[in-house]
């Protein structure tokens, strides 16, 4: 029962090149950075990743995709990263953009087994009626595009299909996590994270603070154990080091420091 990896390059060692990862965070709010750059160095590559976005350049999951390591993304935000535009544009990178409630509850439902649910969201647009592209030509043409999608009426308003996500592993970062693998999240990690920790077969979880089995109050886990299957530590160090997409500082903060 002691999931617990001697390191974060342990932990991701046997991830191969194609392999399908969900990945918890939002922007680079509780992204699980250190697995992030284990397997970097790790070197996997040709990864399919599903994510609420692709971090930004040189951080997060922008680390990967600078190296060439990711072939696609599902997610639902990509704004904040140049190189995601440019490969994107020039047909080296396949992407899915979904509603981001969707993306959620795809997520959710996978982990919990739902193959399919009707969703209200995309209704009436190409969501549902398909041709949304997803990768280009290197002359601009679509490649790919987004297939139409099912939808029904329920009580006399029409929903869209969509499937369930299960990925192979999962990469995610608590605030505390047990040697059982229950994890608990805090703040704006509890973002994505619980979500991602579902869908994965295999699912890799950081932790800033690691406790003992029982030392967690079981009414204030957010994910049990039976999703999890390795518990990475993390040093006082790494677990400190949290980035911050645009820092903005008020004028009366300033004003107040000053004064200090």
């Amino acid at each position: 029962m002691d999931k617990v990896c001697a390191s974060a390059a342990e932990a991701v060692a046997d991830i191969p090149d194609r392999a399908s990862l969900a990945v918890g965070g939002f922007g680079l709010s509780g992204i699980p950075a250190v697995l992030i750059q284990a397997l970097y160095g790790q070197g996997a590559t040709g990864l399919s990743v599903v994510s609420n976005n692709c971090g930004v350049d040189g951080q997060g999951l922008g680390i990967l995709l600078a190296a060439g390591r990711i072939a696609r993304v599902t997610g639902s935000y990509v704004g904040e990263n140049k190189e995601f535009a440019r490969q994107y544009l020039s047909g080296e990178l396949e992407v899915e953009l979904v509603p981001q409630g969707t993306l959620a509850e795809r997520l959710r439902a996978g982990g919990a087994g739902i193959p399919a649910f009707y969703t209200p969201a995309g209704v009436g647009t190409q969501v549902a009626r398909g041709g949304l592209p997803w990768r280009y030509a290197a002359d601009g043409t679509v490649a790919v595009a987004s297939p139409p999608k099912e939808t029904r009426d329920f009580a006399g308003r029409r929903y869209v299909l969509e499937h369930g996500v299960t990925t192979d592993f999962a990469f995610v970062r608590a605030w505390r996590g047990d040697r059982h693998g229950n994890l608990v999240f805090r703040k704006a990690s509890a973002n994505f994270n619980p979500l991602a920790a579902m869908a994965g077969r295999i699912t890799i979880a950081e932790v800033e603070e690691l406790a003992e089995p029982g030392e967690l109050n079981p009414d204030a886990v957010h994910t049990p154990g039976v999703f999890v299957q390795r518990v990475v530590e993390l040093t006082g160090e790494q677990a400190a080091d949290k980035q911050i997409e645009h820092l903005r500082i008020s004028a009366s903060s300033t004003r107040g420091a000053t004064r200090a």
